[in-house]
């Protein structure tokens, strides 16, 4: 399978994990890129079996109003059963680099009211460290370069994504040439500098479970 039909293969089995436990008043949090929209595609056939879904950005929840599906604002609902999202990598503590989309500061917070966080990706995105795919940070503008100083120390090489505005109206900066052997105290470090906003690390809320698209078929790993 090419790697379009490796997503759409882990957005299908995302929906066949999900099915059996949703209710009609089940809302979901789903996330941003093409694999979130493989899920989101797929998901459409069975919208008369929850209740709606809240977006991680304005284009997931453009995609979701597209197909009928009810949108949510996260501060009007108690609560997620699962989130859904895809990853840039993901090593195999389900710990994950997110933000390629731009929207990894709505997604980190979607994901921390799910009760569980399915990560969807094809196999190209397992690692056994993370680092080769830049890390997204995203930053209060007028601390851009505040910011990229700081991530020097740290030895990272951030470059400005140059044209790119958040959904929250920030920049990005992506962090080059970090092999990151302890995700969790990386994502402390880089988000106790003043002027970030969030960023892509997920390892404090890593995922639970993990379907990954292979040449053989949807492989599930969880998080011990």
């Amino acid at each position: 399978m090419n790697q379009d039909q490796l997503k759409q293969a882990v957005g299908q089995a995302a929906v066949d994990l999900l099915l059996p436990d949703l209710e009609d008043s089940s809302i979901i949090g789903i996330g941003t890129g093409s694999t979130a929209n493989c899920f989101i595609d797929a998901l459409a056939k069975h919208k008369g079996f929850f209740d709606g879904a809240v977006a991680s950005s304005e284009a997931t929840a453009a995609r979701l109003k597209e197909h009928g599906i009810p949108v949510y604002e996260l501060n009007n609902v108690f609560e997620l059963a699962f989130y859904i999202d895809g990853a840039d990598e993901t090593n195999r503590h389900l710990e994950l680099i997110k933000g390629g989309g731009a929207a990894l500061t709505r997604e980190k917070i979607v994901a921390a009211v799910a009760k569980t966080f399915i990560c969807i990706a094809d196999d190209s995105k397992l690692v056994d460290t993370l680092g080769s795919f830049p890390l997204p940070v995203e930053v209060i503008p007028m601390a851009r370069s505040h910011v990229a100083r700081e991530i020097v120390k740290l030895g990272g090489d951030p470059v400005y994504r140059d044209g790119c505005v958040t959904d929250n109206g920030n920049v990005i900066l992506d962090v080059h040439n970090m092999q990151i052997h302890d995700p969790r105290k990386l994502e402390d470090q880089l988000n106790s500098i003043v002027g970030v906003v969030c960023n892509g690390l997920f390892a404090h809320r890593p995922a639970d479970i993990l379907l990954l698209g292979t040449s053989s078929g949807v492989e599930t790993l969880k998080r011990s």
